[in-house]
């Protein structure tokens, strides 16, 4: 803390919302330091998960440390540890908080709020209200079925996974029907709602396919990396990694059988998962395909018509030129200058039959011309 006063910077304090492996809820408040200092973790490693830094880490990420997990999967940000995970981004109108003083350098907050239905009613964050309704009855023993128990951190990876796949493919079973709709009323039915109705469906299926792909690649490395699920295995037990060959080495043998068992049972869970997004990721790009190759038929159709009022527009230039030539001998008829036809009676019958001859003779000349060359 003295690094922070004599810098003149307040230490940041995050509100968090707690959740032990016995299940219970509370709400408390936390300084950066002491939750390096329970988590183990170092201050780069909190960037990850630090509400504040939330445009600039966007991206997808399950960071294994020491003696924690750190989980960003979009609106969820929690730090999970052996016995209790720290779940980010909260409503702070949930708490009253009282001050501390502590020899006059920092403030500690207490846990303040243990009603749980206040907690999920006003979490501002979606994933992490998802995250807690799905978490709290895998910490019920009596939901076990008689089956063993996962470690606390494994049920809480899974919840999150879970979590934000629900959400995706929630987003996915709102958004198919709408663009479904669409593709059968268009191109025929071309009116501004319609259009804009499209411009809408493929911006959320754009964002929903990236949010499906970065979560796809998260879970691609991280099965290709075989040392970071040895790290969560090895969570909370007296195991160490060997340096060279990355194998476990436990102080009691039947902790490194467990731990390999872990192993095998977290490759399923993240192939699993891995398989369900690359569903919906693939299922919202087809949409994605779909919609786009609509607007081409779109295009394609607005440009057909372009083309039909270009083709009327030039004919009627045509004509336009063509009885303007007309109304250019009438005006020299008509200047009052004697030319001694005037005095004949037939001179004016000729003389229009002549211009309309003349008119619709070239019009079908000039249209013929441009048959020719194939501009209409």
């Amino acid at each position: 803390a003295a690094d922070y006063i004599s810098l003149g910077i307040r230490e940041p304090v995050y509100e968090v919302v707690e959740v032990k492996a016995n299940g219970s809820v509370s709400t408390e408040k936390i300084s950066r330091r002491q939750l390096l200092k329970s988590s183990g973790l170092r201050l780069r490693d909190t960037r990850s998960v630090d509400p504040s830094l939330w445009l600039m880490n966007s991206m997808p990420s399950l960071l294994v440390r020491e003696q924690a997990i750190l989980l960003n999967l979009g609106s969820l940000r929690a730090i999970a540890m052996h016995e209790r995970v720290l779940i980010f981004n909260y409503n702070r109108s949930v708490c009253m908080f009282v001050q501390k003083k502590t020899t006059g350098i920092g403030e500690l907050v207490i846990v303040c709020a243990t009603n749980l239905s206040v907690i999920f009613s006003n979490m501002s964050s979606p994933g992490g209200k998802v995250f807690l309704e799905l978490l709290r009855p895998r910490l019920n023993p009596r939901n076990i079925n008689g089956g063993p128990a996962m470690p606390f951190q494994l049920e809480v990876v899974e919840a999150a996974l879970l979590s934000r796949i629900q959400r995706l493919e929630r987003r996915l079973m709102h958004v198919e029907p709408r663009v479904a709709a669409l593709l059968e009323v268009l191109p025929n039915r071309l009116t501004g709602d319609v259009l804009e109705q499209l411009r809408l469906s493929k911006q959320s299926l754009v964002e929903l396919g990236s949010r499906a792909g970065d979560l796809k690649q998260m879970l691609i490395d991280l099965l290709e990396d075989p040392h970071e699920i040895r790290r969560i295995c090895i969570m909370g037990r007296n195991c160490t990694l060997d340096k060279v060959s990355d194998d476990m080495e436990c102080a009691v043998p039947l902790e490194k059988q467990v731990a390999e068992e872990e192993e095998e049972e977290i490759e399923m869970l993240l192939e699993n998962y891995l398989q369900r997004c690359e569903s919906c990721h693939g299922q919202a790009e087809r949409l994605l395909d779909s919609a786009r190759e609509m607007e081409d038929s779109i295009a394609v159709n607005l440009s057909s018509r372009r083309l039909e009022v270009s083709r009327v527009e030039l004919l009627l230039q045509v004509g336009t030129f063509c009885v303007a030539v007309g109304a250019l001998i009438a005006g020299i008829f008509g200047m009052n200058l004697k030319s001694y036809l005037e005095n004949n009676t037939w001179a004016f019958w000729a003389t229009t039959g002549g211009i309309a001859v003349g008119a619709v003779a070239g019009f079908f000349i000039m249209y013929k011309y441009l048959k020719d060359r194939k501009i209409l």
